[in-house]
């Protein structure tokens, strides 16, 4: 009956009816004050198919969730963390974190491992706290530290991770296993070192997470036109309040 439904509706409201379908069944959590079914599209195939018991997105009340960004399985995203337009994260055969107060920007796709043998351990992607991952960046398998900073369209390989302080430029690319150390700066393709960051750097390592944790607040509690204020322009209609024009 579910798939006969499917073929005759908008692929949005189904979207949304398997994740009520999920929520009532207790596969997933609507936390009060999260839009689950409205800004994540949080089921998998296997749950259409034949029911069977699957691992869910979890999102913290206070993080924000673009509209049209999907997150599929295993995702866990903390406090104050925002996936903005057009993300995808694919936790389907390995788990995906996105620590408190991190920005995944527009465009930006995190997938992870299988294991490279039977029995063996899938490679999950972690995101730590105040994190800045730019738009259309790449992360695959890999761990990003505390408060540092993924450059716009760079790519981080399998087992690769970026230090605390650490930042990759925008279109690096970080090749399997590398390490970018604490407080350097890397870039090219592949990667390396180009030198160490300035105090000032680091320092706006932690502006763009404060930044981008205020912005989501904002899109989250579907802020008016005026109250955004001229320097942000046009924003999408969905998130803004009944008569706000």
């Amino acid at each position: 009956i579910l798939s006969e439904t499917l073929n005759r509706v908008p692929k949005r409201m189904v979207t949304r009816m398997i994740a009520r379908r999920c929520i009532r069944s207790g596969r997933a959590r609507a936390p009060l004050g999260t839009r689950v079914v409205a800004t994540a599209r949080a089921f998998c195939k296997e749950c259409v198919a034949d029911d069977k018991e699957i691992s869910v997105v979890r999102l913290d009340p206070l993080a924000y969730v673009a509209p049209n960004a999907v997150l599929v399985e295993n995702v866990i995203v903390d406090e104050g963390a925002s996936i903005w337009y057009n993300c995808v994260l694919r936790g389907d055969v390995g788990a995906i974190r996105i620590g408190k107060n991190s920005n995944i920007q527009d465009g930006t796709i995190i997938h992870v491992a299988s294991p490279k043998e039977e029995g063996g351990e899938s490679i999950d992607t972690i995101v730590g706290e105040g994190v800045t991952v730019g738009h259309m960046a790449l992360l695959h398998a890999c761990t990003i530290e505390d408060h540092s900073f993924v450059g716009m369209k760079a790519c981080v390989m399998d087992g690769a991770r970026v230090k605390k302080h650490g930042m990759l430029a925008a279109g690096a690319l970080l090749t399997p296993g590398k390490v970018v150390g604490s407080g350097e700066l890397w870039a090219g393709s592949p990667a390396k070192k180009m030198r160490d960051l300035t105090e000032a750097e680091i320092e706006g390592i932690y502006d763009s997470a404060d930044k981008y944790r205020n912005l989501g607040e904002r899109y989250r509690e579907g802020w008016t036109r005026e109250q955004f204020g001229k320097g942000y322009g046009w924003i999408s209609g969905a998130h803004l309040r009944e008569g706000s024009g």
